[in-house]
């Protein structure tokens, strides 16, 4: 792990780069009065300890951790990811000496939000405190924001036996593959209907639709009743009417004595039932049937349903399918592997070879559907590929709806595409994606027939937690008072009483942000994430000053760095006024001092330059003090 001081700067890594370490709890200066910059590396101190002055900055204590209390005889749930958010999910279900996790998420990022992290992980302190309790982890599907956190959490966990059904057991293989260095995962392979003792718990498990096969739900039984966890879901429907397998699933389920059930909120704030698969399927094939030149279709990878049923599709017409993008070659792999699809030799052929066919007869099954800039899609639109030209016969199908937050890089794709004259299907034209959620009716069908006592939201924003709570209470499925709202990822849910009760401890779990940095894995503090977005928008401004340790006074003229704030050669009376501002400063903070505190200098320096610039030029330059001393 790589380590951060208070000033956001990188320490020696570990040997073990991919080895999630403990956090080191470091915090940034911080005070009130100051805009928004912070003090970056660089500068000399004499090593020595000094008194402080009563003027001078000092470091904001680190929270105290809660301590939360033994459970007793309570049963407890812990989300430590998935609340609050959509990703990185993971649920703890604890009862006396055992502790069962679902799911291993974690959360993809964005680089304006966090620049540089890769993923996102849960907070796994609470469950590195009692490891010696946990008796297995339950993966509910193959998705990354249910496995990608593996290669980074089991072997600080104390590397747990994994259950999971057979696909989702390969999909975890596949990415372990890419860290040699981690210890041999036991994964174990089940099968609805499988139960079994986890420690002193038995575990029963259940088939469930969502947009991946071998999804499943589990239910935990306690002493009290069963705890009944759905993963995501959605259902199979005809015109709202579950179909006769959802029906059987799910009463069946309802038939047991249910204490509790935590369910998918993703998709709730959606009224009526979700389009189902099934019908995308029909529409895709009318397509792929019909359209009289090449056909180009871009969806996400986890759409592994849909990527499957494309490629038969496509055989059953005798068109041949190319596959750009590795995670969509990936998943067609472990496919195979399953024996869930059984292409015929040749039809999938390589991207150099579509020349060699009829135009009518070429499926291309692309990545990038989000407009991602180095994604399949967006190289064939930017004319960047090196075998696929697109001319106005082409016909393309983006066969996904558009993730929050990629408004323009879907817009900056269709667009791109646009200018090569084809013809563009999509989701607010045609049903040619569907949502593996379920809508508002579904999740209240589901509710009402498992029949439980208690009900907890997950997986969801928070509005989307409020309105699932609301829709249950407003149909009547269950009274306010038996429904918990997760305050954030760490929150302390008991069912006491022997069954009777359920409230939310005031203690809570660590939940920190913990973030995939390159090779660091940590609690990468927040002070280096607010620069790193400072040194994005408005630069950095660098401050190179020698101080005479006799005198105070500055030996020479500061010199001036500066990178995406302002143009030097052009700024020469602002530069002076900051020089004149640096003389004052640091003749202020080494007055009457001896040693001079180069620390404090520093921090007055970065506080007064800071506020000065902002005052000039509305920027908040990252500032930059090294002091150098003769």
């Amino acid at each position: 792990m790589i380590h951060r001081d208070n000033t956001g700067q990188r320490q020696t890594p570990s040997r073990r780069p991919y080895r999630a370490g403990k956090s080191s709890g470091a915090r940034g200066t911080y005070r009130r009065n100051r805009p928004p910059a912070r003090t970056g590396a660089g500068g000399q101190s004499s090593g020595r300890t000094y008194m402080m002055r009563k003027n001078m900055p000092q470091l904001t204590p680190k929270k105290k951790e809660d301590v939360i209390p033994a459970s007793g005889e309570n049963v407890r749930i812990v989300p430590l990811g998935g609340v609050e958010e959509v990703g990185k999910n993971m649920t703890v279900v604890e009862y006396k000496n055992d502790i069962i996790v679902f799911d291993v998420g974690f959360q993809f990022v964005t680089e304006e939000d966090t620049p540089g992290i890769d993923y996102i992980l849960p907070n796994t302190k609470y469950l590195e405190e009692r490891k010696e309790k946990i008796r297995g982890i339950v993966i509910t599907h193959g998705h990354l924001d249910h496995i990608g956190g593996i290669p980074y959490i089991m072997e600080r966990i104390g590397n747990p036996s994994i259950y999971t059904r057979s696909l989702t057991s390969m999909m975890i293989k596949k990415r372990q593959s890419e860290f040699p260095e981690l210890p041999k995962l036991d994964i174990r392979v089940v099968e609805p209907g499988d139960k079994i003792n986890l420690g002193n718990l038995p575990i029963e498990f259940h088939p469930i639709t969502h947009s991946i096969p071998d999804a499943m739900s589990a239910s935990v039984e306690t002493p009290y009743g069963n705890i009944v966890i759905t993963g995501d879901l959605k259902l199979d429907h005809i015109d709202g009417e579950p179909t006769d397998a959802e029906k059987k699933v799910w009463e069946n389920i309802g038939k047991q004595n249910n204490l509790l059930f935590i369910s998918d909120s993703t998709n709730v704030e959606n009224p009526g039932f979700s389009i189902t698969e099934s019908r995308i399927h029909k529409n895709i094939e009318g397509i792929i049937k019909d359209v009289p030149s090449r056909l180009i279709i871009g969806t996400f990878a986890s759409q592994f349903e849909r990527i499957i049923k494309i490629v038969q599709i496509a055989e059953k017409y005798g068109k041949k399918i190319i596959t750009e993008g590795r995670s969509i070659k990936t998943n067609i792999e472990i496919a195979q592997l399953a024996g869930i699809l059984k292409p015929k030799k040749g039809t999938i052929i390589p991207a150099q070879d579509i020349g060699k066919y009829p135009v009518n007869k070429i499926v291309v099954l692309a990545t990038g559907a989000q407009g991602e800039e180095f994604a399949a899609l967006m190289r064939i639109a930017n004319k960047k590929h090196k075998y696929i030209a697109l001319n106005k016969r082409d016909t393309i199908v983006l066969s996904s709806s558009i993730v929050p937050g990629n408004e323009m890089g879907v817009q900056k794709l269709k667009d791109n595409l646009y200018r090569h004259g084809v013809k563009i299907i999509h989701y607010k034209v045609s049903d040619v994606h569907s949502t593996g959620h379920g809508n508002a009716e579904e999740l209240i069908w589901v509710n009402k027939t498992v029949g439980a006592k208690f009900f907890i939201p997950a997986y969801g924003f928070y509005s989307m937690l409020r309105v699932h709570a609301q829709i249950v209470m407003d149909a009547g499925v269950m009274k306010e008072e038996n429904i918990v709202v997760p305050k954030g990822n760490g929150a302390v849910i008991e069912i006491g009483n022997k069954g009777k009760t359920i409230k939310t401890l005031k203690e809570k779990a660590p939940s920190g942000v913990v973030m995939v940095d390159g090779l660091a894995i940590g609690d990468i503090q927040e002070v280096v994430i607010r620069d790193r977005k400072m040194l994005a928008q408005d630069g950095m401004f660098v401050i190179i000053a020698t101080i005479n340790l006799k005198t105070g006074k500055l030996r020479k003229s500061p010199d001036i760095i500066s990178r995406g704030f302002i143009y030097l050669r052009e700024s020469q009376d602002l530069l002076q006024e900051t020089r004149v501002l640096i003389k004052k400063t640091v003749e202020d903070a080494t007055s009457g001092t001896r040693p001079i505190n180069f620390d404090y200098v520093k921090a007055q320096l970065t506080d007064s330059v800071s506020m000065f610039l902002f005052q000039k030029t509305n920027k908040k330059p990252l500032v930059i003090p090294v002091l150098l001393s003769i």
